[in-house]
């Protein structure tokens, strides 16, 4: 379906880039913008930049910038139409029906026809829960057995479907969906009949109470569903199948968090996240006040999890759920979250309590004070329980003492790594330099095999020092290391004119119109001042051009005439060139009386010396061709036009070079 292009404009007005993004992650302020991790890769140190006043973010890591739409579109993995769709409806923004094209059906969004058969299955599911009298008697009372009350059961969406093979086909299929659409969805199963044509339909889920699983932005992308019947042949549990629309995930449970939509903004304001094992722990948490809970949904805790609690926090307590053995087995997880660089805390509970029950037992206010009183560090944790069980045999000991450096080792933080030597030194009664050696010695062994890993074939495979008792730290690069695959790779090497270039299209965007004295524009001084060169980079071409041609109609465009512009490779780099990495402490001025002249005041200075240094390398440029040429020539008419040009060229060089202050041998 075509949007009208007044309904476009609307949404990209009123689509607040700070309250889309704040959605997803959570926001700091830095000077007049706001910083987070980066949700599109992973990193330990935030450069995803949002500027509230242009409506544009910008990541210094992975390059991925734009406006709320393209946002929406990222995060996603959707199209243009659908972003539009999703921030419509997050604003109360009509959009008008208008006739669709063959083209327009043709490219209907299967991902939104399968968002559209999940809703459709959750309002049966609840409805089949409230206004049957299978639902009532079954699902509403086992809820009620778990102590949620209505608004509770409202708020999770919960539901139930009743113990008919097809009864949510029946209903689907009047309603006008497809078996291919229901099937793909992950609500219905086909099987094929031995000897006849049509394959048997029915529902995935029958007789069981049903927990919705939503996405961060709220919609259904899934159910997970709960026998209530004590039947050895079939799971307690059973999940929606992993989905994708396109060739874009729908459903992957490896990246889903349970109560996530429900939880995000508490996490953001709490400063952390209670990570629990099941749904209904989630469940009576929240009900009980606690709204910072998440559940891994059963399965084991994954790298895209963790990531997306590192969303909106780097602080996680892990609420454990069973006995010691249970405890031990989810152990390894919490060195994934360390290798993440977030901070780890773990709680257990008395004797035959889990989350759920222990905050029926005593409460909201008592369950956070307890997990207050009770929640260790990971690291003292797990070197207490493994003490524990390795008692005085020198040699669990040993295994004990080596599986405890593998995990500080893991922590990226170079000062916490320090933090947890001294205090597992001190509880296992050993030197630490004797830890800080043994994870030194992991630390290149793991490089070498990595090295190896990275560098076969190669002749060369160069050796880094570590220096005695440090570990280099993860962010940093480390000689013959390639990042790993969440990293991002270093941007190649770029020419000193390419940098000059990109400066004087970024006085171009952000100043163009300022002027430099009246009815002079700082424009209309860099096109003139630049004549007739042409820029080497392409997209630094184009944003000249583009200025020129805006300047020979009479007009000057502003930033925001860059940012929205159609070509795509402007608009991004202009991004980019608004987008200030860093900003001055407004403590210089206020607390210091510290005055730091700003850009406006020194515009016109920055602009002429940007000139110079542009033209500068341009000329350097045509030395070198010039002395390329001479060292290719034996013809002596030719070396004498080529050295009257090289000293020409030379001249203005020096001439150049005394303007900017710059010495120049020769």
């Amino acid at each position: 379906m075509r949007i009208p292009e007044e309904t476009v404009r609307q949404i990209q007005q009123t689509a607040d880039i700070v309250d889309v993004v704040g959605d997803y992650v959570s926001l700091k302020k830095r000077g007049a913008n706001l910083t987070a991790c980066c949700p599109f890769h992973n990193e330990k140190t935030p450069s995803f930049n949002v500027n509230p006043a242009r409506g544009i973010y910008k990541c210094f890591g992975c390059g991925k910038a734009g406006d709320s739409v393209k946002f929406i579109m990222d995060i996603e993995g959707i199209g243009f139409p659908e972003a539009l769709r999703h921030l419509a409806k997050k604003y109360g923004i009509d959009i008008p029906e208008t006739e669709q094209t063959p083209e327009d059906v043709a490219a209907q969004n299967e991902r939104e026809s399968l968002y559209i058969a999940l809703n459709f299955a959750k309002k049966f599911y609840q409805e089949q829960l409230t206004q049957t009298d299978e639902g009532q008697s079954v699902g509403v009372s086992y809820f009620k057995e778990r102590g949620f009350n209505d608004r509770t059961i409202g708020e999770f969406e919960l539901g139930y479907s009743p113990e008919q093979w097809d009864a949510l086909t029946k209903a689907a299929l009047k309603a006008g969906f497809s078996l291919d659409i229901l099937e793909k969805a992950g609500l219905i199963l086909r099987r094929e009949q031995d000897g006849k044509a049509d394959a048997k339909v029915f529902d995935r889920f029958r007789a069981r109470v049903i927990f919705p699983i939503h996405n961060l932005s709220g919609k259904v992308i899934a159910f997970g569903a709960r026998i209530l019947k004590a039947d050895k042949n079939q799971p307690k549990y059973l999940n929606s199948p992993e989905t994708e629309a396109g060739g874009v995930p729908l459903y992957h449970k490896s990246n889903v968090l349970y109560g996530i939509f429900q939880a995000k903004t508490a996490i953001r304001n709490d400063d952390v996240a209670f990570l629990v094992e099941g749904y209904t722990d989630v469940i009576s948490l929240h009900q009980a006040g606690i709204h910072n809970v998440v559940a891994s949904s059963g399965t084991a805790l994954t790298l895209e999890q963790i990531r997306l609690i590192g969303r909106f926090t780097p602080n996680v307590t892990v609420l454990f759920d069973g006995d010691a053995a249970g405890v031990k087995a989810s152990l390894r997880g919490m060195d994934l979250i360390l290798e993440e660089g977030l901070n780890v805390k773990l709680c257990t509970f008395p004797e035959g309590h889990d989350p759920d029950s222990y905050v029926r037992a005593i409460g909201g206010e008592a369950f956070k004070a307890y997990v207050r009183d009770h929640a260790t560090d990971f690291i003292t944790f797990k070197a207490q329980l493994s003490l524990d069980e390795a008692g005085n045999d020198p040699f669990k000991r040993a295994g004990v003492i080596k599986d405890m450096v593998e995990s500080i080792a893991k922590i990226p933080d170079a000062i916490k790594r320090s933090v947890f030597f001294q205090q597992t030194a001190r509880m296992m009664g050993i030197d630490e330099g004797i830890l800080i050696a043994e994870a030194n010695r992991k630390f290149l062994t793991e490089k070498k095999k990595a090295a190896g890993r990275h560098s076969a074939g190669r002749a060369d495979n160069r050796q880094s020092r570590i220096e005695p008792g440090e570990i280099p730290d993860r962010d940093s690069p480390v000689e013959g290391f390639t990042p790993d695959e969440f990293e991002i790779a270093p941007s190649p090497q770029r020419s000193v004119l390419s940098r000059h270039e990109e400066e004087f299209c970024r006085l171009l965007v952000c100043y163009g119109p300022r002027e430099l004295e009246p009815g002079y524009t700082l424009m209309q001084y860099l096109l003139d001042e630049l004549g007739t060169l042409d820029f080497q980079t392409p997209t630094h071409q184009k944003i000249l051009t583009y200025a020129r041609q805006s300047f020979a109609r009479g007009e000057v465009p502003d930033a925001q005439e860059f940012l929205g512009h159609p070509d795509e490779d402007i608009r991004q780099e202009s991004i980019g060139l608004v987008t200030e990495r860093y900003s001055l402490s407004d403590n210089w001025v206020q607390m210091h009386q510290i005055h730091t002249p700003n850009e406006i005041e020194l515009l016109d200075r920055m602009a002429h010396g940007n000139l110079l240094r542009l033209k500068k390398a341009v000329n350097e440029q045509r030395l070198e061709a010039v002395k390329q040429a001479l060292s290719q020539t034996a013809d002596a008419g030719e070396q004498e036009a080529l050295l009257t040009e090289f000293m020409k060229i030379k001249r203005i060089d020096k001439a150049l070079a005394s303007e900017l202050g710059i010495v120049v041998a020769g």
